[in-house]
């Protein structure tokens, strides 16, 4: 049974799959709009919308899990310095996925997920 397990496999194994979401995470706040395909873009959004929120909170232990989590310690520090003024009268939604064209070598759905 399957009940109950929301995780998106990716078709990965989890170190492999924890790893990709870490450096998609990493990389969308660092340029703030990456391309990937659909299905990663939404495993990356609750990634990256748990970053920001750590960041909105902007305490001690929030920045550590930030940094045991991202792969930039310098992103890390200029997240949580830009984070209070950026996003605070928001209480989620910080990514937005746009669908663009299908991939031409095996027609996977691709998106645009950009910071708003």
């Amino acid at each position: 049974m399957r009940h109950r397990c929301r995780i998106n496999q990716l078709g990965k194994p989890a170190d492999q799959r924890k790893a990709l979401l870490r450096a998609l995470t990493t990389e969308l706040l660092r340029h703030g709009r990456i391309t990937t395909t659909k299905t990663r873009a939404k495993a990356v959004r609750s990634e990256a919308e748990r970053i920001i929120t750590l960041a909105k909170q902007g305490s001690l232990p929030a920045r550590r899990q930030a940094i045991g989590y991202l792969y930039d310690k310098q992103l890390v520090h200029a997240l949580f310095d830009q984070a209070g003024d950026r996003y605070s009268s928001r209480a989620g939604g910080y990514t937005r996925i746009l669908r663009t064209v299908h991939r031409r070598g095996d027609n996977a759905e691709m998106a645009i997920i950009e910071l708003t």
